[in-house]
């Protein structure tokens, strides 16, 4: 392994052992000191940025991807805050989960620990590199995180100013370290720092993830896609729930909790479709459908399988009309990547039907499922958001970057 990518594992290591120390003031100081420096410094930021985009314009980026990329003062003003939220938010490191005594006296604690240090693999997005940082500080982690070629210049100009405020603060500046060589070799030498990353997060496409399942031989939480789904049921608001399909789909398209797919009852199918249609393509989305879709909506083009399981990620939609909500649930349990699902419905047990039934991490009711988001749901930010079943699912925030451990308090006891 390259002796550089060694180096910045020991020093991860280093650093993680002064940053779980760290009290819940000094992590506060640390993440209020890099927000204003942010501020202080986000014509550098900005400009660092305007020559990634250039440079991936220029390679042909599409617009998805550009507008991830891209960073405005608004954005940037945003990552600031989402400094200012996590250092609001309580800590959880120390928290006493559980508690009991023993008939024999034992007490037994189960408390809340950082895990040590978080590798996260990220691409092209980097408003992650604030976000990541933040949590992981105020869960008293250490970051180390390799983000896209595509994004270098933006994630140097975010890092530098991110150490320096937490320097200014007491905390080791390499409390954040960036790998600053994008080469694909090197990040995988980073899924390989056994001994000194203890959980990897990768938040990427599905090449990234294959390249994880096939070469990390550290501890793995996936963020994987997102195609989301919603399903339309007969007893549905129509007017609201045409408000909600176009939010879900056209307020963001380029991120994974936008709306891919949109399921009809067939029952409202005639009414709702050609209205709902209208209204997306008025925004400029591109809809593909089903036949029994198509019957309504002529100029909609053909859905193949393959476009019911893909994220998008632009401003295109699958549509497709259902006989009932168990044709509906079949459906999102077939296609779906286990992000986010909604049913717009005023059926109770529907709705309650579609929740306990359907296998994703985040399921919504009358709501669009942009809000599948860690800040708003209330985590501050958000390190990803995670699409399996073990130790986080859903949005990751402080509590998922900790793990726990058992505190046992004798009084001279021993074992029979």
């Amino acid at each position: 392994m390259s002796d550089e990518v060694l180096e910045l594992g020991r020093r991860a290591r280093i650093a993680s052992r002064a940053v779980a120390k760290a009290g819940t003031e000094a992590k506060n100081a640390a993440l209020h000191a890099a927000a204003d420096l942010l501020h202080e410094q986000s014509s550098e930021i900005l400009g660092a940025n305007a020559q990634d985009l250039k440079a991936a314009a220029a390679d042909g980026m599409e617009a998805g991807p550009l507008d991830r990329l891209r960073l405005t003062p608004d954005r940037i003003g945003a990552m600031a805050d989402g400094l200012r939220n996590v250092a609001g938010l309580p800590d959880p490191v120390g928290e006493i989960v559980s508690g009991w005594v023993r008939p024999n006296g034992l007490e037994i604690q189960h408390v809340r620990v950082p895990l040590g240090v978080v590798a996260i693999i990220y691409e092209n997005r980097p408003n992650v590199t604030s976000d990541a940082a933040a949590l992981c500080l105020k869960a008293g982690n250490v970051a180390l995180l390799r983000g896209s070629g595509t994004a270098l210049r933006s994630n140097i100009a975010i890092a530098d100013t991110l150490r320096s405020g937490f320097g200014k603060a007491g905390l080791p500046e390499d409390a954040l370290i960036l790998v600053e060589d994008p080469s694909y070799d090197v990040a995988i030498r980073v899924m390989q720092l056994t001994g000194f990353v203890d959980c990897l997060i990768p938040r990427g496409g599905p090449a990234l993830i294959a390249s994880i399942r096939e070469n990390a031989t550290v501890p793995v939480i996936i963020d994987g896609d997102g195609n989301c789904q919603i399903y339309v049921d007969a007893s549905a608001d129509l007017d609201r729930a045409i408000d909600i399909v176009v939010n879900a789909k056209t307020q963001r398209p380029g991120v994974c909790n936008a709306a891919e797919t949109l399921l009809v009852h067939e029952a409202i199918a005639e009414d709702f479709l050609p209205r709902v249609a209208a209204a997306l393509e008025s925004e400029g989305v591109e809809l593909v459908g089903d036949d029994r879709s198509r019957a309504l909506v002529p100029n909609m083009g053909p859905a193949s399988e393959e476009d019911f399981a893909s994220e998008f990620l632009a401003l295109k939609m699958s549509v497709g009309t259902v006989d009932s909500l168990d044709d509906a649930i079949d459906h999102v349990n077939r296609f779906s990547s286990g992000h986010t699902e909604a049913i717009l419905t005023t059926d109770l047990d529907a709705a309650r039907r579609f929740t306990r039934e359907v296998d994703s991490a985040a399921v919504i009711v009358n709501a669009s499922t942009r809000f599948t988001d860690g800040e708003q749901f209330g985590f501050g930010a958000e390190i990803g958001i995670s699409t399996q079943k073990l130790h986080a699912r859903g949005p990751m925030g402080l509590q998922q970057l900790t793990t726990a451990k058992y505190v046992v308090w004798g009084h001279g006891q021993v074992r029979p």
